[in-house]
């Protein structure tokens, strides 16, 4: 699977972020979060990171040419191990423009993957998500628990409830999702290889599912 370029599509809480990383780990992709990327740009303080913390905390999409530019320079960097996109693209325009800057490197797309999961299913599951400041383990109070309570178990750290997890903006995600984000999903489907993946299962049948695809 070396060199493989997978783009993982699903509304916020559907679970593609821990899929992306599963998938990068079993086949030795690099995982490019845009979520992760953004969110430690804010932590740092940085003229990419104040443009965009204001469109975050709100549940709103962060402009093209901001997300554009942190994917791009994450892109070039490629070590040929290839690498799965975790978050982008999320708009018709981003993905025109990936595809141009894949192009320009000779680079194609091999498979598109699309979680699919029920809306209300995904407030329930972001609205008890709990993340470690520290070092990014993600939790759910109803179905990853902790084994202290409120604690991260590999460093011990405060775990914290992201602002874009509360239910009203979840819900306004969802909504910006469903107008912006998921014309991908035939943008990718007239193009093939796109591929529908039932999300509301758990992780390990929903991957099993997915490496079935991938083969």
């Amino acid at each position: 699977m070396a060199g493989l370029h997978v783009i993982i599509l699903g509304a916020p809480g559907s679970g593609k972020g821990t899929q992306a990383a599963r998938i990068a780990k079993r086949y030795g992709l690099r995982h490019l979060s845009t979520g992760d990327l953004l969110r430690d740009a804010v932590a740092r303080k940085t003229e990419l990171g104040a443009k965009a913390e204001s469109y975050m905390t709100r549940g709103l999409l962060v402009p093209d040419d901001l997300i554009l530019g942190l994917t791009g320079e994450e892109l070039a960097k490629d070590d040929k191990r290839g690498w799965i996109l975790d978050g982008f693209p999320r708009t018709l325009a981003q993905a025109e423009a990936l595809e141009k800057m894949l192009a320009g490197r000779g680079e194609a797309i091999d498979r598109v993957l699309d979680i699919e999961v029920d809306p209300e299913l995904i407030v329930k599951r972001l609205s008890n998500r709990r993340v470690c400041p520290k070092c990014k383990a993600v939790y759910n109070l109803d179905t990853i628990k902790t084994k202290v309570p409120g604690k991260c178990d590999p460093c011990g750290a405060d775990l914290v409830k992201r602002p874009d997890d509360e239910e009203e903006t979840v819900r306004r995600r969802l909504g910006v999702y469903e107008k912006q984000t998921a014309p991908l999903i035939e943008y990718y489907e007239k193009r093939g290889g796109l591929v529908r993946v039932r999300g509301g299962g758990g992780i390990e049948e929903i991957f099993a599912e997915i490496v079935r695809v991938l083969k």
